[in-house]
C-alpha cells in the first residue's frame, strides 16, 4: 500500500502527537498510574514534629497517557483510511 501525500502528514503530525503525549508523561515523573493527590511530610513549627498530609496534585500516569495515545492512533488511521486514492487500477 503506497500513501499518499495527505496521508503521510496525517501519519507524521499522529505520532508526534503520541511523541509529545509519551514526553510529557515523562515529565509528570513517569508515574504509572494517575494522581490526584501526593502524601507529603510537613514538619510542626510549634513542636518540631514531623508529620504527613495529602495535598492536591495532579500527576499524569502511564494509563491515561496510553489512552489519549490509542485514541490518537485510531483517529489517525481513520483518516488515513478515508484520504486514500479512490484511483482502482
Amino acid at each position: 500500500m503506497k500513501f499518499n501525500s495527505k496521508q503521510k502528514k496525517t501519519f507524521v503530525i499522529g505520532i508526534m502527537i503520541i511523541i509529545a503525549a509519551v514526553i510529557v508523561w515523562a515529565g509528570f515523573g513517569g508515574e504509572i498510574f494517575t494522581k490526584t493527590q501526593v502524601l507529603v511530610e510537613k514538619q510542626d513549627e510549634l513542636f518540631g514534629t514531623t508529620y504527613k498530609e495529602w495535598k492536591d496534585q495532579f500527576i499524569l500516569g502511564l494509563d491515561y497517557t496510553v489512552g489519549f495515545s490509542g485514541i490518537v492512533a485510531l483517529v489517525s488511521a481513520l483518516i488515513i483510511f478515508f484520504k486514500r486514492d479512490k484511483n482502482i487500477s
